[in-house]
């Protein structure tokens, strides 16, 4: 398995003064891949999915800022009739087109438009790897400045549920307990952040 990389998106820092980056791991390595390629899409069509927090809109922007086509962010979520129309568009002027959908299981009740996207190509994001999620522990961690501690990456490693939005919010409970403890994370706040976050038969797993 090929080990996590990054890519830095071209877009104004974020909130936090931090560039825009996405981890590149065995969550997402093959859909960046063929977001890298809409010339060997169906009908130049793409549906990109994948679980909360796991950067689908941020590899649609960086899809789009590279020039690749166009994107429809929450494509599920607008009306089809619309929809339909903005892809025949795509269609005419030769544009590859990615939509963005939060779940597989997307029911389009639009016959010609479940026809058309039934062909388009499916692109998921699974699950991090341990690799990928020690790379997500310490993107967040940079984003909050929050220098976790020696040994962090070995403890929460094998503790964290491998879930883009859980990891978030371990990080984000490690920093709101350094904070209000004025202590810098140690093992001790390791592991209250993951009972914070998942529940108590966390910090039994010694």
């Amino acid at each position: 398995m090929a080990a996590p990389s990054q890519i830095a998106l071209p877009l104004a820092p974020g909130a936090d003064g931090q560039a825009h980056r996405i981890i590149v791991g065995s969550a997402n390595r093959k859909a960046v891949d063929a977001l890298a390629d809409p010339l060997a899409w169906p009908y130049r069509t793409a549906i990109l999915t994948g679980p909360p927090r796991s950067g689908k809109s941020l590899l649609a922007r960086w899809f789009e800022l590279a020039g690749k086509g166009a994107i429809i962010d929450g494509a599920d979520t607008i009306d089809e009739t619309e929809l339909f129309h903005r892809w025949n568009r795509a269609q005419e002027e030769g544009e590859a087109l990615l939509l963005v959908a939060k779940d597989e299981a997307w029911d389009i009740a639009l016959p010609d438009l479940r026809s058309r996207l039934g062909a388009a190509l499916h692109i998921g994001i699974g699950q991090p790897d341990d690799a990928m999620l020690a790379e997500l522990i310490e993107l967040h961690a940079a984003r909050h400045g929050l220098a976790l501690g020696e040994g962090a990456l070995t403890y929460l490693v094998p503790r964290v549920t491998r879930s883009f939005a859980e990891i978030e919010r371990v990080v984000a409970a490690i920093d709101r307990l350094s904070l209000e403890r004025k202590a810098p994370p140690t093992m001790g706040i390791w592991r209250d952040a993951l009972e914070a976050v998942q529940g108590p038969e966390q910090a039994r797993l010694l």
